[in-house]
């Protein structure tokens, strides 16, 4: 069974509904990968051992997305997360992970190419980043730290809002 559809035949024998420059915009991962990562935790064994109250778990996000040179579509966006549960002396883990995936970008208007690539394409990233980040603290002997589901949308839109002030800033 073919998991295609086609678009092109307007039901009546293969006339065209739509012209074929009409072709919908798609989205192709062609590849997902660790680019870089870290677990620490400086005081082991001792962080290990029970804990009278749960520590504090801070949270970073960071999303970047660069065309690959010499292809056309093409754009290499990276999820970057890191957690720190605890602080200074009390630090029990510190996770950084570095998360990429290649993607093929096809018939997207320009306008919508931005936040295709940060919000559309993380979102797509984050369950598997979100996986080797439980894994990795499950491993380093902590209960596995499940991240909540992030708005990419909404961190985009913090985005757009500091670089827009930046660059009044910089007209005055």
């Amino acid at each position: 069974m073919s998991d295609t559809t086609d678009h092109q035949s307007g039901g009546n024998g293969g006339t065209p509904a739509t012209p074929a420059s009409a072709t919908p915009p798609s989205i192709n991962i062609l590849t997902q990968y660790i680019r870089d990562m870290s677990f620490e935790s400086p005081n082991a064994p001792a962080a290990l051992r029970g804990q009278k109250k749960a520590p504090a778990i801070n949270i970073g996000v960071n999303v970047g997305a660069n065309p690959i040179q010499g292809t056309e579509g093409e754009y290499d966006v990276r999820l970057s997360l890191n957690a720190k549960a605890g602080e200074g002396a009390d630090l029990m883990f510190n996770v950084e992970l570095d998360y990429g995936g290649v993607f093929k970008l096809q018939n997207f208007p320009q306008e919508h190419l931005l936040p295709v690539l940060f919000i559309e394409c993380p979102r797509l990233l984050f369950p598997f980043a979100r996986q080797v980040i439980a894994d990795v603290t499950r491993n380093g002997g902590f209960p596995p730290l499940m991240i909540d589901p992030i708005d990419f949308a909404q961190l985009f839109q913090q985005r757009m809002a500091e670089e827009r002030a930046r660059q009044q800033v910089q007209t005055t």
